[in-house]
C-alpha cells in the first residue's frame, strides 16, 4: 500500500472531520481550552481561513494524516518562512513514516516557495513526537510564550 501526500483543496477539507475528531480527543491533555469545537466546525475554519494550507496522506483513498501549514513573512531578512501548526496521523497508522513523509512534503513545498526555513512548536509532554523531531530538524533555542485573550482559549 502506498502513502500519497498532497495539498487537499479547500471545498474538499471536510473530508478531515474523521482525523479531526482524533486529534482533538488525543491534544485535550495538553491543551487548557474549554470544550473542543465540533470537527464539522473545525473542518469550516480550515475550509475558510484564508492563509491555512493542508497536506493530506492518504492511503488507499482513507486519510490516514494531515499537516497544517502557513506561510509566513520573515521580515529581518524579507523573506518567506513555513510554519508547521498541526501534524497529525491516525494512531493505528503511526511508525510507517507517514508523519516524515509530511514533514518531507511541507519542506519541499517550502523549497518551492523559496522559504528559509519551516518551523513549528511542539508540547513537551508529546514524547514519540519530539523523539522524531530530534532525529530530523534541528531543536532551536527560542522560547514560546502565550497570552491568553478569551481565558477559555487553548494551549
Amino acid at each position: 500500500m502506498t502513502i500519497t501526500i498532497a495539498p487537499l483543496p479547500r471545498d474538499q477539507r471536510h473530508r478531515l472531520a474523521p482525523l479531526l475528531a482524533l486529534y482533538a480527543a488525543e491534544m485535550r491533555a495538553v491543551l487548557n481550552g474549554a470544550e473542543t469545537a465540533s470537527p464539522e466546525a473545525q473542518a469550516a475554519l480550515l475550509a475558510s481561513h484564508p492563509a491555512a494550507e493542508v497536506l493530506l496522506a492518504e492511503e488507499d483513498g482513507k486519510a490516514m494524516g494531515f499537516a497544517i501549514l502557513f506561510d509566513l513573512p520573515e521580515v529581518v531578512f524579507a523573506r518567506r518562512c513555513g510554519n508547521l501548526d498541526d501534524l497529525f496521523v491516525r494512531p493505528e497508522a503511526r511508525g510507517r513514516g507517514i508523519a516524515r513523509a509530511l514533514i518531507a512534503a511541507a519542506v519541499r513545498e517550502g523549497e518551492a516557495r523559496g522559504w528559509s526555513h519551516l518551523r513549528w512548536i511542539v508540547p513537551e509532554g508529546d514524547a514519540a513526537a519530539i523523539a522524531l523531531y530530534e532525529r530530523i530538524a534541528e531543536r532551536t533555542d527560542w522560547r514560546s510564550y502565550v497570552i491568553r485573550i478569551d481565558p477559555a482559549a487553548s494551549l
